[in-house]
């Protein structure tokens, strides 16, 4: 066997040549002070009512849909298992038909994990008009979640050709769902991210978390443009390409917090291009927040297969994610 390795490495010795290869220049690399983890070791941070083994959020993907049960059971079942937390896909299709419960009670498969209901500004704010938020506080009962996420999303709104309308400023609905909605509450954006002026205001109000969503990810508002390429003017589609991405975001998110009172239990998730496990921790760890990192494609690649292929894609991404945090340490 050490004959075959000693050969493997003659003839990869050129491809593994790293003068051919570029290097991700955002880490120390330390061989001296680590030692390589084992499967019993954790990352933990606190969130919301539950204690996470790892810092790793999955971010919300689906519900409603023809494999949604499936997919949100196996993602329920990782969080029990690797001691994760997660945010359900829209519920608003949940509250137009109950008979799709099954889609999204998956409390029960997540053990002391924590689950969050997620609903759109546009409902929350149609809710608040028709003196019916009522059912939003239905909807966490229902679910047994712990809280509630509210997405924004005006560019993906303003882009569907069947969009809502936002007919008052988001931060005002959000203000009045908080008054009548108690119980924990993340904002997120759906793949735009956020600017300064507007994390400034959401970091004035009680929220649990701030899911960053941000440019660099899935743009949901490209989504809808190639949905129907042929409807759109070069105008309209220059409204794709706004945003900002994880590392304009986490700037301005440490500045506000230099410079305010930030609740300890407060905490960001950072979404939005995390393609690996080395964005993630590079994230976080330059957060003076406690952060977690969210990812959605990754993770629904492999629920919408099989458990196995799930939780094979997590022994190997939280091994690495303590690897890192053994052997790299951020510029």
């Amino acid at each position: 066997m050490a004959d075959d390795r000693k050969k493997d490495h003659i003839d990869l010795a050129f491809e593994a040549n790293s003068f051919r290869q570029s290097r991700d220049s955002r880490f120390e690399y330390d061989p001296l002070h680590g030692i390589h983890p084992t499967h019993q070791d954790i990352m933990p941070i606190e969130f919301g009512n539950c204690k996470m083994k790892f810092p790793i959020w999955i971010s919300s993907m689906t519900g409603g849909t023809d494999k949604a049960k499936d997919i949100n059971i196996n993602l329920a079942k990782a969080c029990n298992e690797f001691g994760l937390a997660m945010g359900l896909g829209s519920c608003r299709k949940l509250i137009e038909n109950p008979n799709l419960l099954p889609d999204f009670d998956v409390k029960k498969h997540m053990g002391q994990q924590d689950l969050y209901c997620n609903i759109g500004i546009a409902q929350l704010e149609q809710y608040i008009n028709d003196h019916k938020l009522y059912v939003i506080r239905e909807l966490i009962d229902r679910l047994h979640a712990d809280g509630l996420i509210i997405h924004i999303n005006p560019m993906q709104e303003w882009m569907q050709k069947e969009g809502d309308r936002f007919l008052s400023p988001a931060i005002d609905t959000i203000k009045a769902t908080i008054e009548k909605i108690h119980c924990p509450i993340i904002v997120k954006e759906v793949g735009q991210g956020m600017g300064l002026r507007s994390l400034k205001a959401l970091f004035q109000l009680p929220l649990l978390a701030i899911e960053f969503g941000a440019f660099g990810g899935t743009n949901f508002a490209k989504l809808e443009t190639l949905r129907n390429p042929e409807n759109f003017t070069d105008d309209q589609l220059a409204l794709q390409y706004i945003g900002h991405d994880a590392e304009e975001m986490l700037q301005w998110c440490n500045e506000i917090f230099d410079s305010s009172s930030v609740d300890s239990r407060f905490r960001l998730i950072i979404s939005g291009g995390i393609k690996t496990v080395l964005d993630g921790y590079y994230y976080i760890s330059k957060s003076k927040i406690p952060a977690v990192y969210g990812q959605a494609s990754n993770f629904l690649k492999y629920a919408q297969l099989n458990y196995e292929s799930l939780q094979q894609y997590l022994i190997t991404h939280t091994q690495t994610l303590m690897v890192a945090s053994q052997f790299l340490r951020v510029k």
